[in-house]
């Protein structure tokens, strides 16, 4: 389970706005994550 929130953490990190944080809002931020939260759960 560790190993698999691991690989999730990394592949965001290949989002290069979610890595850096370019949005100024929270909101926009999260709503972001789930963007490509859902892209990447979509690739599996």
């Amino acid at each position: 389970m560790v190993l698999t929130a691991e690989r999730c953490i990394n592949r965001l990190r290949q989002w290069r706005g979610i890595a850096t944080r370019y949005e100024k809002t929270a909101t926009i931020h999260v709503a972001g994550l789930h963007v490509a939260g859902i892209f990447l759960w979509s690739a599996c």
